[in-house]
């Protein structure tokens, strides 16, 4: 028995905006600045200086007092979050076959993964290094007694 395959070509075109098309560019063009944001991240934090041994809260919060840093911060942060969450809607389109089920998760999905870039974002926006009135043996060497 033969079967006849339909010629792309007289398909009517689809109007509106090809979402998956996008996605996809994102997570390649989001992948590339990833590496670089994270090589970056890992080489300021472990190459340069002490390394490792000299991360702790005042190392942190000296580099979030940088604007240079919160932006680089910001990036890797929200580009990694969204990179994963589309992969993951991607897995759920591929493997999840109940379609309730598949926007349950999605949403929930969605959900997380904006708290978590809030979470993250007003943490990065908001550390303070120095808090007001604090103990000066608790709070990072570079802040002013």
């Amino acid at each position: 028995m033969a079967m006849a395959i339909e010629n792309p070509g007289t398909r009517p075109a689809r109007k509106g905006t090809n979402w998956e098309k996008w996605g996809w560019i994102y997570m390649r063009v989001s992948g590339v600045l990833l590496l670089v944001l994270v090589f970056g991240h890992l080489f300021s934090n472990l190459m340069i200086g002490d390394g490792v041994h000299a991360i702790d809260f005042g190392f942190v919060g000296g580099k979030l007092s940088q604007p240079f840093w919160k932006i680089w911060d910001t990036l890797l942060l929200w580009l990694a979050l969204i990179h994963g969450a589309n992969g993951m809607r991607t897995i759920v389109n591929d493997y999840v076959e109940r379609p309730g089920l598949a926007k349950t998760f999605k949403v929930l999905l969605f959900l997380s993964a904006a708290l978590l870039i809030l979470l993250g974002t007003f943490v990065i926006y908001t550390l303070d290094p120095c808090p007001a009135g604090a103990d000066p043996a608790l709070v990072a060497s570079f802040c002013n007694a």
